[in-house]
């Protein structure tokens, strides 16, 4: 274990002392607790892609963003020709009987 030396104010050292009395630990036992919760925190930020400062909130908006501007980069997904038509979206009896075509070569594929 590595040693560090922190130089902080009489009445922030003061502070600490009751503090880390109150828990039952000691000062650097906090200050070693406090790294680690931003090591954690770092962590945390890398594994979801969280910018430094960002709400839960502003990290979906940002996603969210970041999808739609590769939709857009992509041509993917959400262009009206690109869904079925409304008479095969309820062809539920062609629907029942896909899984028997699939071997008489009307699947589409060359």
């Amino acid at each position: 274990m590595k040693n560090i030396t922190v130089s902080i104010d009489d009445e922030c050292h003061r502070l600490a002392r009751i503090r880390a009395a109150e828990l039952g630990t000691s000062v650097s036992a906090l200050v070693r607790g406090y790294l680690r919760s931003l090591m954690a925190e770092r962590d945390e930020r890398q594994e979801t892609g969280a910018e430094l400062g960002e709400t839960p909130y502003q990290r979906r908006c940002r996603q969210l963003r970041e999808v739609f501007a590769d939709f857009d980069t992509e041509g993917v997904g959400l262009r009206m020709s690109e869904n079925l038509p409304r008479e095969a979206l309820y062809n539920r009896a062609a629907m029942r009987s896909e899984p028997s075509a699939e071997g008489d070569g009307s699947s589409g594929s060359s």
